[in-house]
């Protein structure tokens, strides 16, 4: 082994049993101690190793009579167990066997070793010791803290006192960690696919957060994700990180040139160490105040404090700067350097020689690793066994299934590393890997049942917020496990299952729905097709049922679908999936059970239940069924309107005549629209409620086709240009509200009333407006799209400014915010006149453009047409439609073809 830095060779013994000679000269030396050390750490008052054969030594340093620090002498650590790896605090000593028990020496009072109780029956894979603090690792992937907590360091939030014992770490408990690191007073942890999570002091700047906060809660590093970050190694106050392609990243304080910035200023956030460009590194080591990295050439070099011998140069003078350590050549056998330590103010490295076999580097692929482990499992699981394994195997699926941890470091995309690009965009995943794993589960029922007990005990307990996004994934593993037990078995075997995940994924915080959201977006079409079929399978074999149940667990999968829902709308035309994709077989009687059961709510009665899909999910039923609610709820309104009024007359000993039972319209052909309009004047609200009729020129016959004819002739006349209500566009195919209509015309709203009343009495119009109109009657921003489809020579132009116009080319159409419409001059931005139109503001004026045509300058005279409509038609049924759906039952597929449209309904 090689040593430097602070009286860097005392207390060892070496292999011929003497001690080391204290008055060798500084600088490295060369140390023949037996065994090849494994592990080594040291503190500020403590060092220990271990050796090859899992025997351990403790050497304490102390001061002397003249004040200097010295080390006493190597004592071993008796302990039946073989020690695998150690890690010192200022005095404490952590050491961990290879069984996974965890072990601490108090150096200050004794050099025995106490188990910790709290981790007997839990199995440690790494350990990490800060100045008062320890952390520990489970192999099932749970953080353990215990020590002091001035700092946060413990990560378990505001505490006063720190913990004498370990505690369970539960913000992490979901993430897929593989490595564990602490320095002074502050605390790290690595995930699976990169990810860096800090707590505790950052008063340098040491958590890499950005600011000098301190954090009492282990909290993401967001600069460093997608850095594929492997190893990460902690000073005092300072923090190093490695990638898998070598490179390194420092942050925290830079008081003594130990970030290797070619400067003394504290880095608050991670910053590239430039001066190791083009060398890949394999090794970092982080001193109190220094820092080693080890290259793939084997070729060592140091950065920061170099008071004691650390950085092992000598005498240079640019500590600042990570320059060669001065490795003796005057050794026989030249031995290769193979690992690297740092600790305290000394530095050490392991050494090989030509003939030993080289040690892969541990930028090792842990997460490959991880997913062979799981196949195999899953092999083993499923192969015959007798009853004394197959009790083993209950306790292994039991263990793997209801660790979040465990699944969310499984089935990752190994290719070209993607999953180290995880982020709130894409998951990682690779989830053809998981459906052929879960294929082979559902084979065995008994395997099957034990899997989805271990998930069902598993989801009360995720947290609704993860530190991280990775411990999301288990949210896509889980409907990709059910989509299989689906396909594979009856569906009704999966909805407890199909319920519990759902009221998990419904119990997410907005943030964490965001991200799956969004990694649903990511989907190839087909596969988002599965997952939606996952829950409307589920929901399915529940709405046959009898009764259906209306509980929370049928209205948790309604609210996923809805998310589902929501995330495919954010994606673009081509990729996204057909809204029928959404629909229910939705059952006649249940659709009228649920329109009562909202009568009564909206009534303010109470209800023994609610209803379940309408107006909570329309974006699970067909036209069909929406058009059914609207038409059904229409008929309970006017036979309630009719009951009440006959109730009402017979109370006062009078029977109600024909004309109190409806709503009558009573015209002249040749003068349908001014007798329409002059009747609409003179009726009450409730009116419009009751069944309509219409007469034409005194004859009182009742009979829906004048009620059709009616509405045929009405509106062709309004939307004439004789009846001058409304501007059309260049080909007059289409109107639109004008811009100059007078404040007191009140035929706007009439329209609005006798376009309800059509809606209401199942009467298809004619009224050629763009889909804006029903964007607007929805509460849908009208777009860009809407102005092409009503003024195409407009729209296009301004989409072409928007997409195709460069600078040049707008200077030389000198546009400004000026602009024509309905035959007025506007200015879309009148505190600003003449402004031209650029590159930068040219979405602006699009969007301005926009908005005037449907918004502005008709905002008075549509909301008069609103009016009217909703006086007659409940707003709640109306929100049921999208806006194409509400175009298509009031004016038709083709509102063009008015005469083909008029022999149909006739």
């Amino acid at each position: 082994m090689l040593s430097w830095g602070e009286d860097s060779h005392g207390g060892f013994r070496l292999k011929n049993g003497s001690l080391i000679d204290r008055t060798r000269p500084d600088g490295v030396h060369h140390l023949k101690l037996g065994d090849r050390i494994a592990d080594l750490s040291a503190g500020q008052r403590v060092l220990a190793f271990v050796k090859s054969s899992g025997s351990s030594f403790i050497i304490r340093t102390n001061e002397s009579e003249d004040g200097r620090r010295v080390r006493g002498r190597q004592k071993f650590v008796k302990c039946e167990e073989k020690i695998q790896a150690v890690s010192c605090g200022d005095d404490a000593v952590t050491l961990l066997t290879d069984r996974g028990s965890v072990l601490c020496v108090d150096t200050a009072h004794t050099s025995l070793p106490r188990p910790l109780e709290a981790l007997s029956n839990i199995p440690v894979s790494h350990v990490a010791c800060g100045s008062q603090h320890s952390v520990a690792l489970t192999k099932d992937g749970q953080v353990y803290t215990w020590g002091q907590d001035s700092r946060g360091q413990l990560g378990l939030g505001r505490r006063k006192l720190g913990a004498s014992s370990p505690q369970h770490l539960r913000s992490l408990s979901a993430i897929p960690l593989v490595q564990i690191a602490a320095g002074g007073e502050q605390s790290f942890a690595t995930s699976v696919s990169g990810g860096v999570f800090g707590w505790g002091r950052n008063d340098c700047g040491q958590l890499g957060l950005g600011d000098r906060t301190d954090r009492h809660t282990p909290t993401s590093v967001r600069c460093l994700n997608m850095k594929k970050t492997v190893h990460i190694s902690c000073g005092k106050d300072h923090t190093a990180i490695l990638t898998k392609t070598g490179e390194v990243f420092t942050f925290g304080s830079g008081q003594y040139g130990q970030l290797g910035h070619n400067s003394f200023s504290d880095e608050l956030r991670p910053r590239l160490v430039a001066e190791l460009w083009g060398a890949k590194v394999t090794k970092i080591a982080c001193g109190r105040h220094h820092t080693l990295v080890m290259t793939d050439s084997m070729r060592v070099y140091s950065f920061g404090c170099g008071e004691q011998g650390q950085l092992g140069r000598g005498e240079e003078s640019h500590p600042s700067v990570p320059l060669p350590v001065q490795i003796p050549q005057d050794t026989a056998d030249h031995p290769k350097i193979q690992d690297i330590f740092a600790g305290g103010n000394c530095s050490f490295a392991t050494c090989t020689s030509n003939e030993e076999v080289h040690e892969e580097s541990n930028i090792a692929g842990i997460s490959s690793v991880t997913q062979q482990c799981l196949e195999g499992m899953i092999d083993k699981w499923t192969s015959q066994c007798d009853s004394k394994s197959w009790k083993k195997i209950q306790q292994e699926v039991h263990r793997t299934f209801s660790s979040a941890s465990f699944v969310n470091k499984s089935f990752l995309e190994q290719s070209k590393d993607k999953h180290f690009q995880t982020s709130q965009k894409y998951s990682g995943l690779n989830l053809s890997l998981a459906q052929l794993a879960f294929k082979k589960l559902v084979k065995k029922d008994h395997v099957l049942a034990e899997v989805e007990a271990a998930v069902l005990h598993l989801l009360p307990s995720l947290d609704m917020n993860p530190v991280g996004v990775e411990g999301l994934r288990i949210y896509l593993l889980l409907i990709e496990l059910l989509r299989v037990i689906q396909r594979h078995k009856h569906p009704q075997c999966s909805t407890k299952l199909a319920e519990a995940v759902a009221a998990a994924v419904v119990r997410l915080s907005a943030d964490s729905l965001q991200v799956i959201g969004d990694w649903w977006s990511s989907l190839s079409p087909s596969t988002m097709v599965k997952h939606v079929k996952v829950w409307k399978q589920a929901l399915s074999a529940i709405l046959s049922f009898q009764p259906v149940p209306r509980n929370s667990g049928v209205r948790n999968l309604l609210l996923v679908l809805q998310y589902m829902y929501n995330a495919n709308s954010r994606i673009a035309e081509p990729r996204r999936i057909p809204e029928s994709d959404f629909y229910l077989m939705i059952g006649r009687e249940f659709l009228l059970q649920d329109v009562r059961l909202w009568r009564l709510q909206s009534q303010h009665k109470n209800v023994h239940a609610e209803p379940l899909i309408l107006c909570s999910f329309p974006i699970v039923m067909d036209l069909k069924s929406k058009k059914m609610a609207f038409d059904f709820n229409a008929y309970c309104t006017q036979w309630e309107a009719v009951y009440g009024i006959s109730c009402d007359m017979m109370l006062e000993n009078r029977f109600p005549q024909r004309q109190d039972l409806f709503f009558e319209l009573n015209l002249r052909r040749a003068s349908v629209l001014e007798d329409t309009f002059e009747q609409l004047a003179a009726v009450d609200d409730t009116d419009c409620k009751m069944p309509l009729v219409v007469y034409f020129d005194e004859n009182l016959t009742i009979d829906n086709i004048y009620r059709k004819d009616f509405f045929y002739e009405v509106f062709h006349e309004i939307v004439s240009a004789e009846s001058k209500m409304f501007m059309f566009n260049d080909s007059e195919t289409l109107a639109w509200f004008p811009s100059k209509a007078a404040q007191d015309d009140q035929r706007h709203f009439q329209v609005g009333v006798l376009s309800g009343l059509a809606l209401y009495n199942q009467c298809i119009i004619h009224l050629p407006f763009p889909l804006a109109l029903f964007k607007k009657l929805l509460n849908v921003k009208p777009s860009l799209e809407d102005l092409i489809e009503f003024s195409p020579c407009v729209g296009e132009s301004l989409q072409y400014i928007l997409e195709d116009y460069k600078d040049d080319d707008l200077e030389n159409l000198y546009m400004d915010f000026l602009i024509t419409w309905d035959g007025t001059e506007v200015d879309l931005d009148p505190e600003n006149p003449g402004k031209p139109v650029t590159s930068q503001n040219k979405k602006e004026f699009v969007d301005a453009y926009v908005n005037h045509v449907f918004n502005t300058s008709v905002e008075g005279v549509f909301q008069q047409f609103k009016r009217g409509f909703f006086q007659v038609c409940d707003r709640d049924l109306v929100k049921l439609f999208r806006p194409e759906e509400l175009q298509e039952v009031l004016v038709g597929k083709d509102f063009r073809d008015w005469e083909k449209l008029k022999q149909e309904s006739l």
